[in-house]
């Protein structure tokens, strides 16, 4: 960013790339050493320049919480690709391998998601607004599967969401475990596969 550019820069576009730095920041240093100083820094800013965008820490994790999901959402043209396809299981499977693919992308995004959940844990404030947030996409995502006439039900997309998260959490945390656990199964492509068989119906 440089200190010489984020002053020249709409006040909104500014944010965005402070936010963008804190994001880099949390993945790297964790929930404590997201800092306003420790921001600055990351975005080359002088001291003090973060303080000048947000309120306070909680304003930080809030606009965190909503940039995070801005930069894991789908990007609407391969959606659009994507549900040319026929509404079946094959489809949810490449749509779980679009998100997989999202996840794997955005590496710092994903940890710095998962830092933000821990951190909600401790925060009350940030776990009422996390909850919301994700609660929303996992409405939007039953919504969406139910009218774009894909295979299963509301159940269907709630477990296929618990399944894809467990695999996201080892996959970017731990991903020495799922190693060799199913002999020629490939890690993520061949679990996800595996995963959608076990839990989208045929039809």
């Amino acid at each position: 960013m440089g200190r010489q550019g984020l002053g020249a820069l709409p006040r909104e576009e500014a944010g965005e790339l402070l936010v963008d730095a804190a994001v880099e920041v949390l993945a790297r240093e964790g929930a404590r050493g997201l800092t306003f100083r420790a921001v600055d820094a990351g975005a080359g800013v002088p001291v003090g320049t973060v303080s000048n965008y947000f309120t306070g820490r909680d304003d930080l994790l809030r606009q965190i919480d909503a940039r995070l999901h801005q930069r894991l959402a789908p990007d609407l043209e391969v959606l659009g690709e994507l549900m040319r396809a026929p509404k079946d299981r094959g489809l949810v499977t490449a749509l779980m391998h679009d998100l997989m693919a999202r996840v794997t992308g955005d590496r710092t995004g994903c940890l710095a998601l998962l830092e933000m959940r821990l951190e909600a844990t401790r925060r009350p404030e940030l776990r009422a607004s996390c909850t919301e947030s994700v609660r929303a996409d996992l409405e939007q995502g039953m919504e969406f599967h139910l009218s774009a006439g894909l295979p299963g039900w509301d159940e269907t997309v709630a477990v296929l969401y618990l399944a894809m998260l467990g695999l996201v959490l080892e996959h970017r945390t731990l991903p020495d475990v799922l190693d060799g656990v199913l002999p020629g199964v490939g890690v993520p492509q061949g679990l996800v596969e595996r995963i959608v068989t076990a839990v989208v119906p045929e039809r």
